[in-house]
């Protein structure tokens, strides 16, 4: 087999949405947006649901497509940006959920779809999406009286538990929301990890689910193998890749592997990442290209058929500190081209 193959543990998806559903003193919801962090809509929302997830959470509307496809007709699925022009078809025949962010939302959704369901986003300091104060103040009067479901927003710094920023906006949360009588959701997966008080009815962990940082509790869900195409023996000085940016300095067999940053393995690894051969090191050594990668086996007593990028030895976030990144960018960067294997049971 001449393509990498990432293998996806469904069972360790699922298994993650429930540790954090027994952190969570409110119903739990699942973020599947971005096909899942990369990795899959519609099998991972179907194995959440199995699980016992009833609310999804995507980013637009076109990705509730695969997902309702998935759950069926039951579960809610919520869309962050909201009802955009264009989604009104979507958004009913698809009985999506959006979070309203804007006036202009609120008035369309509220024309298009009356009696449909929808959430509000509210800005407590990020400055992203969702009303401000005085455009909350303005309209919830008129919002209220037609039912929201939800009254959400999100945390700015919710990986650092002792930064200022989280305390700060849940106060404001508090001062939008208290009294009104309507679910409210404030954490993804670093506010369920903040404790009960970040809570409310409903929180929504995304990476999390997919074994990434800062739930250092996950159970780590992806395998990437990677196929060798050639290995060959190099003498002392010679050079290996473009700009012969890496030099032998000893007698060295050089493996090259099927995959490169046209499947999400960013170039910024050139010359920092470690790839495994069971429990043994091997050094990315010179520069990945679109399609290849080069890796220093000279210390291996064997040639392998491949080597191991993501696995037992180095998940999402070590390979993000080699690369300079996060765990985010590494999971929703992995390309098509992978041999994709679902693991369950």
């Amino acid at each position: 087999m001449s393509t990498a193959a990432l293998a996806i543990d469904l069972d360790a998806i699922a298994a993650n949405w429930t540790a954090l559903a027994r952190l969570s003193q409110a119903e739990t919801a699942a973020v599947v947006k971005a096909d899942a962090y990369g990795l899959g809509a519609g099998r991972i929302a179907r194995a959440l649901a199995r699980a016992g997830a009833r609310r999804f959470f995507v980013a637009v509307a076109e990705e509730g497509a695969a997902v309702r496809e998935a759950v069926g007709p039951g579960p809610e699925i919520g869309v962050f940006a909201g009802h955009m022009r264009g989604d009104t078809d979507m958004i009913a025949d698809l009985g999506l959920t959006p979070m309203l962010n804007t006036l202009d939302q609120v008035t369309r959704h509220l024309e298009a779809l009356p009696g449909h369901p929808f959430g509000v986003q509210l800005d407590t300091g990020m400055n992203r999406l969702g009303m401000e104060w005085d455009e909350w103040a303005a309209v919830a009067e008129i919002i209220l009286a037609q039912n929201p479901v939800l009254l959400m927003s999100h945390l700015a710094c919710a990986d650092e538990p002792g930064h200022p920023m989280n305390p700060y906006q849940l106060d404001i949360f508090h001062q939008m929301t208290d009294g009104l009588g309507v679910p409210r959701s404030l954490s993804a997966t670093g506010g369920v990890l903040l404790g009960p008080d970040y809570h409310f009815d409903v929180t929504r962990p995304g990476i999390g689910l997919y074994g990434g940082a800062p739930f250092d509790r996950a159970r780590p869900v992806i395998r990437l193998d990677l196929p060798v195409v050639q290995i060959r023996a190099l003498t002392t000085g010679e050079v290996v890749g473009y700009g012969n940016s890496w030099q032998a300095t000893r007698p060295s067999r050089i493996a090259t592997l099927s995959g490169g940053y046209a499947d999400g393995l960013l170039r910024s690894l050139s010359h920092k990442a470690v790839f495994w051969h069971e429990d043994r090191p091997c050094p990315l050594v010179g520069r990945v290209s679109m399609d290849l990668i080069t890796v220093d086996i000279t210390d291996l007593p064997d040639d392998p058929a491949y080597l191991t990028l993501l696995g037992p030895h180095q998940g999402v976030d070590d390979l993000a500190t080699q690369a300079g990144t996060i765990g985010y960018e590494i999971l929703t960067s992995l390309g098509p081209r992978y041999d994709r294997r679902y693991l369950s049971g």
